[in-house]
C-alpha cells in the first residue's frame, strides 16, 4: 500500500499496489502493522456500505462529538464520488480547512480520515457504492453535522447535489 498525506493533518490518501496477472491482480487494502506504522488508527470497530442511486447524492457532512470520534476508512467500490473532509479539530494547524477529491471504482484509492474531522461526499456517477471502516461504533446521540454549503467553510464541489435528505439539509453552519 502507499500512503500519501494529504494537505490535512493527519489524513491520507491510500493507494493499493497491485501485483498482476493473467487472472488480474491481487492488492492489500488494509494492513494493520502498515496502518500503526504510519501512526494511524487501526483499531476498527465497524463497517458500513453507502448504496446511491443517482448521480448528484450528497451525503453529509457528518461527524461524531466527543468522546465518541471516529476515525474512518472510506472507498468508493462501484462508480465514483466526490470525497469531502473538514478538520474540526481547534488545535490543529489546518482547523476549518477542507479537502476533496475523487475516489472511484478505477482508481481503488482509498481516503483515512482521522478522528475529528467531518466528512461527506457527493455521487458523480448512478449507482455509487461506498465502503466504510470506522474506529468507533455508532452512536447516535453524538452524531453531528455541519451544513454541505456553510460559506465559511466554502467548499467547492463539482456540481450543484440533485439530492440530499432532509437532516442533511436541516445542519446549522459550524460555530467556532
Amino acid at each position: 500500500m502507499i500512503f500519501t498525506e494529504s494537505e490535512l493533518a493527519g489524513a491520507f490518501v491510500i493507494d493499493i499496489e497491485p501485483i498482476e496477472d493473467e487472472r488480474g491482480f491481487f492488492a492489500r487494502s488494509w494492513c494493520k502493522d502498515e496502518f500503526e506504522k504510519h501512526g494511524l488508527n487501526s483499531d476498527l470497530q465497524q463497517c458500513n456500505i453507502s448504496y446511491n442511486n443517482k448521480k448528484g447524492t450528497l451525503r453529509g457532512m457528518h461527524y461524531q462529538r466527543p468522546p465518541h470520534e471516529e476515525a474512518k476508512l472510506v472507498r468508493c467500490v462501484r462508480g465514483a464520488i466526490y470525497d469531502v473532509i473538514i478538520d474540526l479539530r481547534a488545535d490543529s494547524a489546518t482547523f476549518l480547512r477542507w479537502q476533496g477529491l475523487e475516489l472511484n471504482e478505477q482508481n481503488r484509492s482509498a481516503l483515512y480520515i482521522p478522528e475529528g474531522f467531518a466528512h461527506g461526499f457527493l455521487t458523480l456517477s448512478d449507482a455509487a457504492e461506498v465502503f466504510y471502516q470506522m474506529s468507533s461504533c455508532f452512536v447516535p446521540g453524538s452524531a453531528a453535522g455541519i451544513r454541505w454549503d456553510d460559506s465559511a467553510i466554502g467548499i467547492h464541489w463539482p456540481h450543484s447535489p440533485q439530492c440530499i435528505s432532509e437532516k442533511d439539509t436541516s445542519y446549522a453552519d459550524f460555530v467556532i
